[in-house]
């Protein structure tokens, strides 16, 4: 077995992805920015149902589904920001339980 110490210069050119630049504009990335939860999950499921009804063409199905990946993103962040805010509420209310009713709450 030989042990190679160097790297092929056309090994990390074929395996690195091209970059693929954005269908999405700068206001349309701004309004998903700003989208309420309820808005982009709606619109996200109206991106999904227009790739599974199928009958687009390449540039449409993908322009979809970079909408898609927008719009769940936003979502995710959103529901992560929820969850944050429901986890650091127990904690105080678990802290909060420890002195609930003794002297140590009153001082």
């Amino acid at each position: 077995m030989t042990d190679k110490t160097t790297t092929d210069a056309t090994d990390t050119e074929t395996t690195a992805a091209p970059a693929v630049a954005s269908s999405l504009t700068d206001a349309e990335r701004e309004a998903i920015a700003q989208m309420p939860y309820e808005e982009a999950r709606d619109k996200l499921i109206q991106a999904v149902q227009a790739l599974e009804a199928g009958g687009l063409n390449l540039d449409q199905s993908m322009r979809q589904w970079e909408i898609g990946e927008a719009l769940a993103r936003r979502a995710q962040t959103l529901l992560g920001e929820v969850r944050a805010k429901l986890d650091a509420a127990q904690a105080e209310q678990a802290a909060s339980a420890q002195t609930a009713g003794t002297q140590s709450n009153l001082d």
